[in-house]
């Protein structure tokens, strides 16, 4: 797998949701609009702030934290904890 340095993950940002380059973008935006059919080039002129290896990373991302075993840590104080 190549390095996925275009998908950031900030606290400060979309509540640390994973984003592409730091911008308000989500990776979950993009594979939304995938899944809803539209193509890269209709991904690109929505956002023209994306370039196309962004949205292949976005991809790239999320197939990898699919294939990855998660466990979940509750927080202290949550319902769970």
């Amino acid at each position: 797998m190549n390095v996925l340095d275009r998908i950031t993950v900030d606290p400060e940002i979309c509540l640390g949701q994973p984003t592409v380059r730091g911008m308000r973008i989500t990776v979950s935006v993009i594979l939304k609009q995938i899944a809803s059919g539209m193509t890269t080039k209709e991904i690109l002129k929505a956002y023209p702030e994306l370039e196309e290896e962004d949205i292949m990373q976005a991809i790239k991302y999320a197939a990898w934290t699919s294939s990855e075993k998660v466990k979940i840590i509750p927080m202290k104080g949550t319902v769970n904890a």
